[in-house]
C-alpha cells in the first residue's frame, strides 16, 4: 500500500513539474501573433498535373481531331516582305498622321528605312502540285513571297493572279507530292454547325481554333473601294480569328474546305466575338478562272437593287418582305434583255433564294459571261421567271482573257511587259518596262533603266506594243508626254519630242 501511494506521489510531481516548465516556458517566450488558422483543402480542386483520364467517351461530330489532324499539314505560313517605299526625291514617304504634324516639308529630311518591311498570313494549299489560296490583301503589293509548310519546308512563291474584288489570291510553289484540302460545299453548311479556323495568328504556326457558323451571306463592306464590284457574302463565325489567321481554312468537321478567313470584327485590331471568311463557292469558281484565263470572269446581270424591308415595302407598297427591290437598270442589260423591269422584285436565281444584296450577288458571281441563269421574280404580286444571259463589264458574252505580251525592240531600247508581282505591287493594269537606255534614242530623255511606262499623253499603256503605236502618232505632232513610275514607286513623267 505504501509502495502504491508512493507511485502516485511520483506521478503527481512529474505532471506538476511539467506544467511548471511548460507554464515557465510561456512566460518567458516573447509575445507573437496568434497561430494561423489551418483551412481544409478543398478535395474538388486538384493540380493540373495530377494524371487522371476518364472512360468517358466524346460523342460523333464533337471531336475535332480527326478534321483538325487532316487540314493542319495543308495550311502554310505565308511571309511577305516589302522594300522602303520612296518619295520622288528619294526619301521615305511619310505617315500621313505625322505630316499633319510636321508638315511636308520634314519629309524630305527623313532617312530611309533600313532594311525590308514583313508581313505575315496564311494560305491553304488546294492541289498537290503546289498551287495555294490566300487572301489578297495578306500579299498585296509585296517584293517577295515565301511560304513555309507545317514541316517547316520553306518555298518562294510566284504570284499566279489575283481578284480584290473578292480578296483572293492565288500562289504557285515548285513542289509536288503536297497535302492538299478539298473544296467543300458552302451552300450545305447550316448556321449552327461546329466548324474550325486553321492559320498562324501572330505567327504562332498552324493553331487550330472551333466554333460554330454564326451567320451566311454576311455583307460587312469592307470591299467597298472596289469601284463598287465588291463581292461580300461571308460566312460569320464565332471560331477565334487573329492577324495571321487571313488567308487560312475554315472548314467543317470533315476536313472540307467551306471557307477561306479573311476579316475580324474587332475596334482593337484583335478578335472580340466574329470573324469572316469567303465562302468556297466563290472560292473555288474565282481560282479556277485565275488558273485558266489568269483574270477573274465578272458576269453581271445589270441592275441597281435594293434590299426590301418595312420601309420600302411601306413606300412602295409592296406586299411582301421577302427579295431585292430593282430600282434600275443598266442600258443593254441582261436583265433587261431578259424583260425586267424597274419595280420587280427577285426571289430567286436558279432556285436559291435571294432576299439580300450580298446574296444576289453571291449566286450572280458563280457564273460568267454567256451563262444563262433562271430569275424568279414578282410583279404585281405575281410570280414569273425570266432566263437571262450574263454579260461582262463591257456588255458583250465574250471571255475576258490576259493578253500574253512579248516583249519589242524600239528604237534601240528593249520593252518588256510587266509581270504580274509587279502589277500588284505597284498597283498597274499593265505597262511596258523600258531598258538599254543608254545605246538608244531615249539616252536625252532623262529616263532611267526599269522604268515603267503606263501612259503616253492620254493613251493608257498596258503592254509593249502601245509604247511603239503612241509613239510613231507623235512623231507627226510636237512631241509627246511619258508618264510611269520606277519599281520603287517613284512616279515620273518624260517629255518625248520627234525621235531622230
Amino acid at each position: 500500500m505504501q509502495a502504491k501511494q508512493m507511485m502516485l506521489g511520483l506521478l503527481g510531481s512529474a505532471v506538476l513539474g511539467g506544467g511548471v516548465a511548460v507554464g515557465g516556458y510561456k512566460l518567458l517566450e516573447p509575445e507573437r501573433q496568434s497561430a494561423p488558422q489551418v483551412v481544409a483543402a478543398d478535395p474538388n480542386v486538384r493540380y493540373t498535373s495530377e494524371l487522371r483520364s476518364s472512360n468517358y467517351v466524346v460523342p460523333e461530330g464533337l471531336n475535332f481531331t480527326a478534321a483538325a489532324a487532316s487540314v493542319t499539314p495543308a495550311v502554310v505560313h505565308v511571309m511577305t516582305e516589302y522594300a522602303p517605299k520612296a518619295s520622288q526625291n528619294g526619301s521615305m514617304r511619310m505617315d500621313p498622321f505625322l505630316r499633319q504634324f510636321f508638315g511636308e516639308e520634314f519629309e524630305q529630311y527623313q532617312q530611309p528605312q533600313r532594311g525590308p518591311q514583313q508581313g505575315s498570313g496564311s494560305g491553304v494549299i488546294i492541289a498537290a502540285n503546289g498551287y495555294i489560296v490566300t487572301n489578297n490583301h495578306v500579299i498585296d503589293k509585296a517584293d517577295k513571297i515565301t511560304v513555309v509548310m507545317d514541316d517547316k519546308r520553306k518555298f518562294e512563291a510566284e504570284l499566279v493572279g489575283t481578284d480584290p474584288t473578292t480578296d483572293l489570291a492565288l500562289l504557285k510553289v515548285k513542289a509536288d507530292n503536297l497535302p492538299f484540302i478539298r473544296y467543300g460545299n458552302s451552300d450545305q453548311v447550316k448556321v449552327g454547325e461546329w466548324v474550325l479556323a486553321v492559320g498562324n495568328p501572330f505567327n504562332l504556326n498552324s493553331t487550330v481554333t472551333a466554333g460554330i457558323i454564326s451567320a451566311k451571306g454576311r455583307n460587312i463592306n469592307i470591299l467597298r473601294d472596289q469601284q463598287g464590284m465588291g463581292i461580300e457574302s461571308f460566312l460569320q463565325t464565332d471560331a477565334v480569328v487573329n492577324p495571321g489567321n487571313s488567308g487560312g481554312a475554315l472548314v467543317n468537321l470533315n476536313g472540307d474546305l467551306i471557307g477561306i478567313n479573311s476579316a475580324i470584327a474587332s475596334q482593337t485590331g484583335s478578335f472580340v466575338g466574329y470573324s469572316f471568311a469567303v465562302p468556297s463557292s466563290i472560292v473555288s469558281k474565282v481560282i479556277e478562272d485565275l488558273l485558266k484565263y489568269k483574270v477573274v470572269q465578272r458576269a453581271l446581270l445589270g441592275v441597281q437593287i435594293r434590299e426590301v424591308d418595312a420601309t420600302l415595302a411601306s413606300e412602295k407598297k409592296l406586299s411582301t418582305l421577302n427579295g431585292v427591290y430593282i430600282m434600275g437598270l443598266s442600258k443593254n442589260s441582261s436583265a433587261a434583255d431578259a424583260g425586267l423591269k424597274e419595280g420587280d422584285i427577285i426571289t430567286e436565281i436558279n432556285g436559291a433564294k435571294v432576299n439580300t444584296s450580298s446574296q444576289l450577288q453571291e449566286q450572280v458571281a458563280r457564273f460568267r459571261p454567256g451563262d444563262k441563269i433562271k430569275v424568279t421574280y414578282l410583279r404585281e404580286d405575281k410570280t414569273r421567271t425570266a432566263t437571262a444571259t450574263l454579260r461582262n463589264s463591257t456588255g458583250t458574252t465574250d471571255i475576258i482573257r490576259e493578253e500574253l505580251a512579248k516583249s519589242i525592240k524600239y528604237e534601240g531600247a528593249t520593252l518588256a511587259p510587266v509581270t504580274r508581282q509587279e502589277m500588284n505591287k505597284l498597283g498597274l493594269e499593265g505597262g511596258a518596262k523600258i531598258s538599254g537606255i543608254k545605246g538608244s534614242n531615249f539616252r536625252e530623255t532623262g529616263i532611267d533603266d526599269g522604268f515603267i511606262i503606263t501612259r503616253i499623253d492620254k493613251n493608257k499603256v498596258t503592254k509593249p506594243q502601245d509604247v511603239q503605236q503612241f509613239l510613231e502618232a507623235a512623231k507627226d505632232t510636237q512631241g509627246a508626254l511619258v508618264e510611269g513610275v520606277y519599281p520603287d514607286g517613284r512616279k515620273a513623267y518624260y517629255p518625248i519630242g520627234q525621235a531622230e
